[in-house]
């Protein structure tokens, strides 16, 4: 049994801002303030106005007392940067690269000039390939005013370019390739999926091994939380009917046509790398769907509004009428009802404010700390390897898979199929986006509803997609099918070959890590008695805050 842990706060003494300083930015124009004349304090809530500013100080002056009980972490990285001069193991898509994919090193070195001066004008001068800009950067050194500073959380390394860890989870992006088309309810029976389990359980390091210690068409793809192994591979909440207000939401999609992949010649890859910028699109079938296999759920996160998956999954609780957490101060109040606090109102705001503090720590990492290497990108690497253009420190568990040759009987050389026309989105890897997202927003939701319930009319998709049938197998819960939530919308992105594992597993870590903070420091604006949020990690353990 895991033990719990527990995210506290203390009173602290106030703190005074020093005078000139304050009238110093006003004078610069840095603070704007507007009283007008003859304005007098008036009575607001339990004292004057004076009093409640003095008191909404001392609120703030107690979050930065209580991010200061986390120290500072340690920031470190895998050294694929010092140990590879060629940067053969990091991000440098749209940037010029030579003939066989690797990057030119004075482009490169004006990305790092920008990301060690963050000067603005430096990333101005940032040398491009053929033009395709890179995604906002900056975002890593933007600061926050609720939760942690992005530069205050972390993630492990990396999994190193030469690692066993890297050579099977290329493998499994190939596998994943494979097997887009193969609908998750028939794993059992298909020879792809069947060949992809027994070659991931040979691997000497792949992470998503089961309790056995094998991959079975069972467990195949699937997530490591509590819950991902339990019921169909699709989260109750991508099926489930969703009202939206007086409206409802058709849980039915457009998705790609099958036997469309992308990036399977030379020459396509070199000019994605060099930051061409495709005007193809994906070819969507005229037929909508409810997502049935990897193709779909990749196609559903090229498009989906970052937090719509888990606002989703808010309506269907709503709907369904799940019990709030059992502390709800307004559980078992005669006389008031929650709303903008405690309320819908609170969690949807709520999933919607964590999203941008979760992307701020997850692309500080990416730009800042990691850099890491695209899954496409390493294709290329393990292509000019094979066919001998050029020779890479590479683990002998993916040279030896037979995914290489299986990739190639089907596409002519051993690049990476891509799901997407474009490839993976220009900035780097590790973290992921839209998994950091996920951790966040499910660790919100677990806060605000009860893990333990049970959730009605749980369906699945037939293997075509076009209806949905009852589910009977053993009862799926909240929190249960939130963590498979996440886990579908970061392993999707690695169903369109555009992620790594490791880059789903270890962000949907972080972004649970700034959803924990974000929360300790709105329970200190609270008026009503609050014992605190309880909910359960992805690893298992309980918190409360």
């Amino acid at each position: 049994m895991k033990t719990a842990s527990s995210i506290t706060t203390r009173a602290v003494k106030p703190v005074s801002f020093s005078r000139r300083a304050v009238m110093g930015s006003l004078a610069a124009g840095a603070l704007v303030a507007s009283v007008p004349a003859g304005a007098h304090a008036v009575t607001t809530g339990n004292g004057r106005a004076q009093e409640r500013r003095a008191r909404a100080r001392q609120v703030r002056l107690e979050a930065v007392r209580l991010e200061e009980l986390f120290p500072l972490p340690d920031q470190p990285s895998n050294d694929d940067e010092t140990r590879y001069l060629t940067r053969i193991g990091n991000y440098s898509k749209g940037l010029p690269h030579d003939q066989r994919g690797e990057v030119d090193p004075a482009a490169y070195d004006s990305l790092l000039h920008a990301l060690a001066t963050g000067d603005p004008h430096d990333f101005e001068q940032i040398q491009l390939g053929d033009g395709r800009p890179l995604i906002n950067p900056q975002a890593g050194l933007a600061f926050e005013l609720q939760g942690p500073d992005s530069h205050a959380v972390a993630m492990a390394p990396a999994p190193g370019f030469a690692s066993a860890r890297q050579a099977a989870e290329i493998a499994e992006n190939y596998w994943m390739a494979l097997a887009r088309d193969v609908p998750f309810s028939e794993y059992g029976a298909d020879r792809t999926a069947y060949r992809a389990a027994a070659d991931l359980s040979r691997m000497q390091d792949f992470g998503g091994n089961g309790p056995s210690g094998r991959v079975s068409t069972a467990t195949l793809f699937r997530g490591v939380a509590s819950g991902d192994a339990i019921g169909p591979y699709v989260s109750q909440f991508l099926w489930q009917r969703t009202p939206f207000g007086a409206e409802e939401v058709d849980r039915r999609m457009r998705t790609a046509l099958p036997g469309l992949d992308y990036m399977t010649s030379y020459p396509e890859w070199l000019s994605l790398q060099n930051g061409c910028d495709t005007a193809e699109d994906l070819l969507l079938d005229p037929v909508t769907r409810y997502i049935r296999n990897g193709r779909d759920l990749g196609s559903w996160v090229r498009h989906d509004v970052i937090f719509q998956a888990y606002f989703n999954a808010m309506l269907v609780l709503l709907e369904q009428g799940v019990a709030s957490f059992s502390g709800n101060p307004y559980a078992q109040s005669r006389t008031q009802r929650g709303f903008g606090t405690f309320g819908e109102p609170h969690v949807a705001s709520a999933l919607c404010a964590v999203t941008t503090r979760a992307l701020k720590a997850v692309w500080f990492q990416k730009w800042f700390v990691h850099r890491r290497l695209r899954p496409e990108a390493f294709g290329g690497r393990i292509h000019n390897h094979v066919t001998r253009a050029a020779a890479y420190p590479l683990h002998a568990d993916i040279l030896n898979s037979p995914v290489l040759s299986e990739t190639f009987s089907r596409t002519g050389t051993y690049l990476l199929p891509m799901a997407y026309p474009e490839g993976a989105p220009q900035h780097p890897s590790y973290g992921a986006g839209h998994a950091t997202v996920a951790g966040a927003c499910v660790t919100i939701l677990k806060a605000f509803f009860d893990e333990a319930g049970i959730l009605d009319n749980a369906v699945e998709a037939t293997p075509d997609g076009l209806a949905l049938s009852p589910y009977a197998g053993a009862a799926l819960t909240v929190g249960g099918e939130l963590n498979k939530l996440a886990s579908n919308i970061a392993f999707g992105r690695n169903f369109a070959g555009v992620h790594w594992r490791s880059d789903a597993v270890e962000s949907m870590r972080l972004g649970e890590e700034v959803a924990l903070r974000y929360l300790a420091e709105e329970k200190l604006c609270f008026n009503e008695r609050f014992d605190g949020f309880s909910l359960t990690r992805f690893d298992g353990t309980r918190v409360k805050i």
